[in-house]
């Protein structure tokens, strides 16, 4: 299953490892797999203080690259934001609340299957942006917008 325009070495994954496997099972490699290339972890998100409702807006990072749904620095990312949240199966469960309905971590960690255009499920990792889910070429920089108005860029998830 390897792409070409996909940066996640999918290849010499077991077929569907993420079905016998618990997330607190998976190595690096697994784990890393799973990421469907989205870009909405990536996005600013507006919580409500009172009801604690989180909202994404289209208002991305300022190191994610919308054409290619990814951190331009990923491995070194931490140095130029370091609030950047590094998911790992223990740090999952306190972040469910504001990562996107479609994300694989989430779904998985709520016993759900896989979304078919999932790169895992459809061999390429374009079927994400095919499929409509993605933030490609979606997003603003957070560097253009004043954060007091990102609540005019709040975007709505797929149900």
């Amino acid at each position: 299953m390897k792409d070409a325009k996909d940066p996640i070495a999918r290849d010499g994954l077991a077929p569907r490892f993420w079905e016998r496997k618990k997330l607190s099972e998976l190595n690096t490699k697994e784990w890393e797999a799973l990421c469907d290339g989205c870009g909405k972890c990536c996005l600013n998100k507006l919580e409500d203080e009172d009801t604690g409702e989180v909202a994404l807006t289209r208002v991305a990072c300022r190191l994610f690259d919308d054409t290619t749904c990814r951190c331009a620095q990923y491995d070194t990312r931490h140095q130029f934001v370091p609030e950047c949240i590094s998911l790992t199966p223990d740090t999952l469960e306190g972040h469910l609340y504001w990562m996107p309905e479609t994300c694989a971590y989430k779904l998985l960690w709520k016993g759900e299957k896989l979304f078919d255009w999932h790169p895992l499920i459809s061999g390429t990792a374009e079927s994400v942006h095919a499929a409509g889910v993605s933030m490609q070429h979606r997003t603003v920089p957070e560097f253009e917008i004043p954060e007091e108005d990102w609540d005019e860029h709040i975007i709505k998830e797929p149900t």
